[in-house]
């Protein structure tokens, strides 16, 4: 069984890894320069606060969004 990333994902592989850190330096170097610092964000945010900016009848929540209940029943969505 050959396993696959998901339709529209792509592995980045070792072999080019390095190009992705050489831009991603490049990006830093600029920013920096321009007062900007790095922010990290969590890849899951509440469900209500993308329902909230779209509607949450909207293609894009209903279909395009992946959201599931976590443990203490919060619906949550991936970013």
């Amino acid at each position: 069984m050959q396993i696959q990333a998901p339709k529209g994902m792509k592995d980045v592989t070792p072999k080019e890894s390095y190009k992705w850190q050489y831009i991603e330096k490049l990006m830093r170097s600029a920013c920096a320069e321009f007062g900007y610092r790095e922010t990290r964000t969590p890849v899951l945010e509440h469900t209500e606060l993308f329902a909230r900016g779209v509607g949450d009848t909207t293609d894009i929540v209903q279909k395009e969004m992946y959201t599931f209940t976590d443990k203490g029943d919060r619906s949550v969505t991936l970013k």
